[in-house]
């Protein structure tokens, strides 16, 4: 379509289709003031404020440039005599009724263009009484006497990040910013996302860590670095405001992931890098201290049984002991590593080269294996491929999104916005879960079904989707292999023959597949509480099947997606952070892949597959194991059963640790070397939508900290290998030549575009976000549906543990806790553990939310505080594993899945009883 020809201020531009006057002149460098308008795609213009009015020839009054769309030949004054004094005029009466010097504090956009027209005082009096403040939240100061009521913070609650807490009370002068009904903000449901904060003009609305001794901000910080937010697998871009060496606030940039939003963790949970238990030297373990599993639920006493070491000490120690097990009676089969998918891709690839390298094994890991493993195994099997076929963004194109096992709006913020955003559209939104979540009142089914029955359940809907011959057959035909085998194997799943196993109303079972399988075009995503089954690989290629025998792959708005968890698991395995196979998903057996690495690194590799990371804790508890390197992991806190699995770090004859501070698995280590935090380093990460994207340090590391790259290439060398120190531009290098999966992407561009998505096609192609679109990457180019049996999820209740017990993540804590327990926000806003429960069973129980209750499963106990949740069903209880105190997996079940070897997390039989 052409656009439309206007003139602005004598000068001819032209207007793309719909395109608003501000944002032609915005684009052409004219600068129109903004107060109630935020320039980005999330935000609708309002035109409440009248900052931007222009003046438009030939009519009688002015126009708001941020909503007016130019007509053919329109004559538009941005500067006209007019249009600037009605915008003092504008400035001066919202400055009556505004704190003295709010044209003068650097407190926002407001400020800005007030000193920009000359404005620093009003002739007006104020019209209304000053509110005070509200510091009841721990992030964010509400300070009401500045707003101007533009409506922003209520567009960025409601339209961007759809959470519904903030509106306006009152009319007229009246009118004011309401938390829920008119709540302080502390005590609101506000979960903290910051989007208000961000957009509000005036400084209404501020993070605390911004304000001075008087409770106003200072000039921002000059310097702003550019980065990725370390937290989840979304792959947030922000911006690092620093000052003095110290990251002041967080903002989110316009990133492909997130679009300039944030959620709690990506905004308020930094200062964690700043925390005193920050490790700034190395530490040696006494000589005859002892290794007590103990240690791990008390940081100070474990601190006792270390000293402080130089660096050639501590690396000399550390390599010595690798090294004298490595050539001895055990050989490279004693040793093993645990990499971090909290790192950099290049941290990965250089862990797992020196493990297969400098050790002589493929014992190398991370916590891929207990998060989606499974769905790892199922998608190489079933596409040939281990990655998303599809970003999560792609939902923009969806009409229908199925989300089952994952609870977005908790693990993944700011990809549950671009779901609400499709909902608020009209596509359809399926949730299933056991649990009720976040998306449940977007929906338009909600499935309820019982816990550990996810292949019962996936397999009714198969059963409808043949019998009823609604699945795309042209698609079936062209593009996958094992129909026949699949509808053989789907004829004992009715509907009606599951209900009883999957509590789900045969008839809803039937009207959710009819709507899959008759969408244009579905997204099909799913979490952990899908692949930490004992079960999960079959979990995953159920719903593999599903999307195949629809067609839902290779289009836009289609796809599958697990949402990866932790920031670089997606790099970290693609790296080659994983026992079975080298960068790029090749097998370890495999001799052209294996030949091509040996002539690269110049050293030989073992092909035999390596253990995964609980066979290799499993095997240290048989003193199998003997020596193991640990980087950035913490399998002390979540490995399941973790008595046996701090037991195995405890035999261990030689651990070292490199992390940030004395974690629960490093307080049994040999020798401590203090790495460097994301904010700190330069690197690049990848995230769940495939997404390649570079990070910058902002700040240096404390005291002798080191950056982790020199630190794995120190040990390199003192276990023998002739490694130059490089930087990570240098890394990601070979990288490239390693991994075909990386062709045209380069250092340079990344730091040139932020984000390159893999594949490329072309040094200036853009990626590829939707992959598969005519062929799978398997050796026929077809892909394979693979029937998946119905199993017991492991370990069912009885007399004895009448109560299945879950676990998982909670919005403000993340992982095990090292970071996010030491970021004062977040641990504010989430200090202690909880049990939830459906409020029938604490009154069962005897109970009521907040007295202690003590859980036990067969493999230990742990007391914590009660909590009400309505969303959870009868039976059902839930921990949060992030809580050194209450740690959730002394509870869990070490069982694995025979594919993907990721231990069942989601379930267990448990006890529950008053403490």
């Amino acid at each position: 379509m052409t656009g439309v020809r206007f003139t602005l201020d004598g000068r001819e531009v032209e207007a793309a289709p719909g395109e608003t006057i501000w944002n032609v002149a915005r684009r052409v460098g004219v600068a129109i003031p903004h107060l109630c308008h935020l320039p980005r795609a999330d935000y609708r213009p309002d035109g409440n404020c009248r900052a931007c009015l222009v003046e438009v020839e030939g009519e009688r009054v002015l126009a708001a440039s941020c909503r007016r769309v130019p007509t053919p030949g329109m004559a538009v004054r941005s500067a006209s005599k007019r249009a600037r004094r009605a915008r003092r005029m504008v400035f001066e009466l919202l400055l009556a009724d505004m704190p003295e010097g709010a044209a003068r504090d650097d407190s926002g956009i407001f400020a800005q263009w007030a000193r920009e027209m000359g404005v620093s005082a009003s002739r007006f009096a104020p019209e209304t009484a000053r509110p005070a403040p509200d510091l009841s939240h721990p992030a964010m100061a509400v300070q009401l006497d500045a707003c101007i009521t533009c409506g922003l913070c209520e567009r960025a609650c409601r339209e961007v990040q759809h959470n519904d807490v903030i509106g306006f009370a009152g009319r007229g002068m009246e009118a004011t910013v309401s938390f829920d009904l008119l709540d302080p903000m502390g005590a609101s449901s506000c979960v903290a996302c910051g989007e208000c904060v961000q957009a509000c003009p005036t400084g209404a609305l501020l993070p605390k860590s911004v304000l001075d001794a008087a409770g106003r901000r200072a000039a921002p910080p000059a310097k702003e670095v550019a980065s990725i937010c370390p937290y989840c697998g979304v792959g947030c871009q922000v911006g690092f405001r620093v000052r003095d060496d110290r990251i002041e606030e967080v903002v989110g940039r316009e990133g492909p992931a997130n679009a300039g939003r944030l959620c709690v963790k990506g905004r308020f949970g930094f200062d964690y890098i700043a925390h005193p238990e920050r490790l700034t030297k190395p530490l040696i373990r006494l000589d005859g201290a002892p290794k007590d599993p103990a240690d791990c639920l008390d940081p100070a006493r474990a601190r006792r049984h270390f000293r402080e070491a130089s660096w050639d000490e501590a690396l000399e120690r550390a390599a010595q002991g690798l090294a004298r097990i490595r050539d001895g009676a055990g050989g490279p089969a004693a040793l093993a590593g645990f990499g971090s998918a909290k790192g950099s891709n290049e941290e990965a690839y250089l862990f797992q080269k020196l493990v297969r390298t400098g050790f002589g094994t493929n014992n190398v890991d991370h916590c891929t294996r207990l998060c989606h493993a499974a769905s790892v195994a199922a998608l190489l099997e079933d596409v040939g491929s281990a990655a998303v076929t599809a970003p999560f963004t792609a939902a923009t194109e969806a009409d229908l999104l199925l989300v089952i096992g994952a609870r977005p709006t908790e693990n993944h913020p700011v990809a549950a916005t671009f779901l609400k955003d499709a909902a608020a559209r009209g596509a359809k939104l399926v949730v299933m879960d056991p649990r009720g979540t976040g998306l449940d009142r977007f929906a338009t089914e909600v499935v309820r079904f019982a816990p550990g029955q996810d292949v019962a359940l996936l397999n009714a809907l198969l059963h409808v989707i043949v019998e009823e011959e609604i699945y795309d057959a042209a698609f079936v035909a062209s593009r996958v292999d094992g129909f026949a085998e699949l509808r053989a194997h789907l004829a004992a799943y009715a509907p009606e023959a599951m209900e009883r196993l999957s509590g789900v109303p045969a008839e809803q079972v039937r009207r959710v597949a009819r709507l899959y399988a008759g969408a244009r075009s579905a997204l099909t995503l799913w979490g952990m509480g899908v692949s930490q089954s004992v079960h999960g690989t079959d979990n995953a290629r159920a719903l593999i099947a599903l999307a195949l025998l629809c067609g839902h792959v290779g289009r836009e708005g289609a796809g599958l997606h697990p949402l990866r968890g932790q920031n670089n698991v997606q790099g970290a395995s693609d790296a080659g952070l994983i026992p079975m196979m080298l960068p790029d998903y090749r097998r370890t057996a495999d001799p052209v892949a294996r030949s091509f690495l040996e002539e690269l690194w110049g050293a030989k590799l073992d092909e035999q597959p390596g253990l995964t990371v609980v066979e290799i804790l499993q095997a240290a508890e048989r003193g199998e194991i003997r020596g193991m390197y640990v980087m950035g992991e913490n399998p002390a806190m979540s490995d399941p059963d973790l008595a046996h699995a701090r037991a195995a770090l405890a035999r261990l004859d030689h651990l070292v640790v490199q992390d940030l501070f004395l974690t629960e698995t490093a307080a049994l280590a040999d020798v401590v070397l203090p790495g460097s935090a994301w904010p700190e380093k330069d690197g690049t990460v990848t995230n769940t939508n495939r997404q390649v994207q570079v990070g910058r340090a902002a700040v240096p590391p404390p005291g002798e900290a080191r950056q982790d790259l020199r630190i794995i290439a120190d040990l390199a060398r003192r276990l023998g290998l002739d490694w130059p120190q490089l930087q990570a531009r240098d890394v990601f290098g070979e990288m490239a030549q390693a991994m075909p999966s990386l062709a045209n992407i380069t250092w340079e561009r990344l730091e040139r575009e932020n984000s390159v998505t893999y594949p490329c096609a072309a040094p200036d192609a853009p990626g590829e976000a939707i992959v598969f679109r005519d062929a799978f990457p398997t050796p026929s180019g077809r892909a394979r549906l693979a029937p998946a049996g119905l199993s017991d999820p492991g370990e069912m209740p009885d007399a004895e543990y009448p109560f299945v017990l879950t676990t998982g993540r909670e919005l403000e804590h993340w992982h095990t806790g090292a970071m996010t327990r030491r970021a004062r926000v977040l641990d504010a806003l989430e200090p202690a553990p909880t049990v939830s429960l459906a409020p029938a069973e604490l009154r069962r129980l005897g109970l009521a939310s907040g007295q202690r209750l003590r859980v036990a499963t067969r493999r230990g106990a742990v007391e914590l505080l009660a909590r009400e949740d309505p969303a959870l069903p009868p039976g059902l209880a839930f921990i949060p594993f992030a809580y050194r105190e209450a740690a959730a997996n002394l509870l869990t079940d070490p069982r694995l899945d025979p594919d993907g070897k990721i231990p069942g997390f989601k379930f267990c039989a448990a006890r529950l009883e008053p403490a």
